[in-house]
């Protein structure tokens, strides 16, 4: 590579030099693409709703046989518990069959069990009972008029002092949407405040938020267009939401911060703007692609509803990159030298001497790096250890606050049925030919099934199996002597699934399938547990891939993968201990312990890795400039820890808060997802880059820039700095000096 080509302007630098002289003419494409999409997804937008296949299982295979032979029973079940305040529930019979009516009539609705006739479905008391209404599909993705209908069809109920309350999945429809407004808000107003005291511009603090939230709401509409096609989780939206504010404000803070810089060191602001999306735009864009694949890494799962939720984060997340080095350049074309007016104090520039506070700590760090080597490990060692105890289940409606239907629903279950009928299991046995056609081996068959199931730790009863209509399957229903979110439920399933009913049916030629909402929850969870080790090393392989050819270095690509490793199990242990162990969980508003929502690690996996990627790119980035610049380990990474300490601890302080924020949620899983993410967040952006990495890095010395001569040959080239040419300083400025050529280190 000789000097010419080095200074021959790149794509990036080309296109971030074509924003920033056609500002007006990228700010309306942009504008009108959210419009656009806006409108599309309002009229053509599809839901969001949990709903999973897990072909090949037990649970899977038992609802197909319920859908093919005993089509009213099968769909999506549903209980509205219905509780007189007159006497007892058989009193009203005249309601109850209104209502039972009203509910048949309802489009997506298949059967409605009267509670009357349904054995067991009255509570001993007299005054509860359980009204089961069977859907096509899962409500919790309908349109939220749906509940109207529901609220209309019950309506006589009510009329007759009845209270009524809907358990999952349709108390999900009628949770409220408000809260994740709300923490979007909150993290945009402590954004404003840290980029305020930050860089002290009104100016420059308004960039990058204009561009995360309009990046975002275009990235929310393309969601909401591709929901119409694809099934999102529920906790989709919001977790699009978190991860597209959170990297879109650090995505333009960085190109923000660069081209100040620039700036103050004498370029022009188109030349700035060009180079600042040569440099930092190149590394918010390895930023990004290491995100988004760590996200796709979810795949590995084999579960579609995983990949789908890491496809709704990485979607926000490729559009805050592509708004950043689109968006962003324009903007600061538009404002020039204005990016530091309406300051409300001072503005800060980046350091450029070895003064600084942020100098003098690398200097003490670099004195005794074994030491803070081994305290950084120490403390993310202690905060790990509760993730040694982490179990993974199923958070049920108990955990939600008392104010919604479905917690509602779940505590009156509770007091009239025992806590096991909020989670019943179903045993589908399909039968022979024989037995089919032979009416006494049925029964002989039905008895003994009964007898043994009855018979197994745990269970509080069991129904007589019933045929199907065709007779070729018989249908029991298991009730749990404790809740869905137990472990002793848990042990149950597996009790039934591999000993149960495989004794029960041994040498009949019948074969048993335990499945239901419960059992399903718990074939999940077993799944994504046998999947987690394939999809960290996938993970974490592809992300050492990425960084082994950005920094052309095997000790900077493992120590960043090792790292994160730990980083990762620290979030875990905080998570198990405030949610599994209860350690301030009521603060949060969670009032009992509850288990790690099962696909809760493989998320914060894949988005911790990839976010504290993130920060290891921007931090990695400017060391090795440095490097090549001065070839002098230990001067470069004192200057990279000083060039980006601000900006990385006001960009870790907004995305923290934007986290953090949406613990309001009522979605325990969503309030998890936010502390884990929060706590990963300040855990990196201190822990790890102001004690591990400048350890590691100095005790490495020159071997971090080593490469063996035959890998560096096969590996292509993706400089996150690449190749700009050279800057054209203001008059009577000092031209920039020009970098020495990585081969001449």
């Amino acid at each position: 590579m000789n000097t010419e080509s080095a200074r021959r302007p790149g794509l990036l630098y080309r296109s971030g030099h074509w924003c920033a002289r056609h500002t007006w003419r990228v700010v309306v494409l942009w504008v009108l693409l959210l419009a656009g999409l806006g409108v599309a997804d309002a009229k053509w937008g599809g839901t969001f709703a949990d709903s999973f296949s897990l072909p090949g299982t037990s649970a899977q295979t038992g609802a197909d046989l319920l859908k093919a032979h005993a089509g009213a029973s099968g769909g999506t079940s549903s209980p509205v518990v219905i509780k007189t305040g007159q006497g007892p529930v058989a009193a009203h019979r005249a309601a109850i069959d209104t209502a039972v009516t009203n509910l048949e009539h309802l489009p997506d609705v298949l059967s409605v069990a009267d509670p009357l006739t349904t054995p067991g479905a009255v509570s001993a008391s007299g005054d509860t009972a359980l009204l089961t209404v069977h859907f096509s599909s899962n409500p919790a993705g309908f349109d939220g008029s749906y509940l109207s209908q529901v609220d209309a069809a019950v309506q006589p109920l009510r009329a007759d002092h009845f209270t009524v309350e809907y358990g999952d999945p349709l108390g999900q429809l009628a949770a409220p949407k408000s809260a994740d407004r709300i923490s979007e808000a909150i993290g945009l107003a402590v954004a404003v405040l840290v980029l305020l005291i930050g860089f002290g511009s009104i100016a420059a603090t308004g960039l990058p938020l204009l561009t995360a939230i309009l990046g975002l709401a275009v990235g929310l509409g393309g969601l909401g267009l591709l929901a119409a096609h694809v099934d999102f989780g529920q906790a989709a939206p919001t977790l699009a939401a978190m991860m597209g504010l959170g990297v879109g404000i650090d995505y333009a803070l960085f190109l923000t911060t660069r081209y100040r810089a620039l700036l103050h060191d004498g370029l022009e602001p188109a030349d700035a703007v060009a180079r600042a999306v040569a440099t930092s735009g190149r590394a918010v864009l390895v930023a990004a692609a290491t995100v988004a694949m760590a996200l796709s890494g979810l795949y590995a799962s084999g579960i579609a509803f995983i990949g789908t939720l890491g496809v709704a984060a990485g979607l926000t997340v490729a559009v805050a990159a592509a708004a950043s080095v689109t968006l962003t350049p324009a903007l600061l074309g538009l404002l020039g030298r204005r990016i530091d007016r309406w300051s409300v104090r001072t503005p800060v520039a980046e350091p450029t001497g070895d003064s600084d506070v942020w100098h003098r700590w690398a200097e003490r760090v670099g004195r005794r790096p074994w030491h803070y080597l081994a305290t950084g490990l120490l403390l993310l060692g202690l905060l790990a250890v509760p993730a040694a105890s982490m179990r993974l289940g199923h958070v049920d409606a108990g955990a939600k606050p008392t104010s919604s239907t479905d917690r509602r629903a779940y505590d009156q279950t509770t007091q009239a049925f025992g806590p096991g009928a909020n989670g019943p299991l179903t045993v589908v046995t399909q039968l022979d030919s024989r037995q089919v056609a032979d009416q006494t081996q049925r029964q002989q068959l039905a008895t003994t099934l009964q007898h043994d199931l009855a018979a197994a730790p745990g269970v509080a009863s069991v129904t007589t199996p019933a045929p199907s209509p065709d007779h070729v399957l018989l249908i029991t229903t298991v009730t749990p002597t404790t809740g869905p979110q137990d472990k002793a439920t848990t042990d149950l399933i597996h009790t039934l699934q591999n000993d149960a009913v495989p004794r029960a049916l041994s040498g009949t030629g019948a074969t048993g399938y335990v499945t239901g909402t419960t059992a399903a929850a718990q074939t999940f969870t077993d799944t994504l547990v046998a999947k987690l080790p394939l999809i960290i090393a996938v993970v974490v392989s592809a992300a050492f891939l990425l960084l082994l050819i950005v920094f052309r270095s095997l000790l900077v690509a493992l120590k960043a993968a090792v790292l994160n490793l730990f980083s990762i199990a620290a979030a875990y242990g905080v998570v198990v201990a405030v949610f599994q162990w209860g350690w301030g969980a009521p603060l949060l508003g969670v009032t009992e312990k509850v288990p790690v929502e099962s696909y809760v690690p493989m998320m914060m996996f894949a988005i911790v890795f990839g976010l504290s990627m993130d920060y290891e790119v921007f931090l990695l980035s400017r060391i090795r400039e440095a490097w090549l610049h001065r070839a002098d380990n230990h001067l470069s990474v004192a200057t990279g820890l000083a060039t980006t300490a601000r900006v990385i601890t006001c960009a870790a302080l907004i995305m923290t808060s934007v986290f953090l924020a949406f613990m309001l949620s009522t979605n325990t899983v969503v309030k998890m997802l936010g502390l884990g993410l929060g706590v990963s967040v300040v855990i990196d952006a201190t822990v790890v880059r102001l004690l591990l990495v400048p350890a590691t890095m100095y005790l490495f010395g020159r071997a971090n820039w080593w490469l063996p001569r035959w890998l560096d040959r096969v590996l292509p080239h993706l400089d996150p700095e690449g190749p700009v040419p050279a800057p054209t300083p203001a008059a009577g400025s000092d031209p920039t000096p020009v970098p020495v050529r990585e081969e001449q280190r």
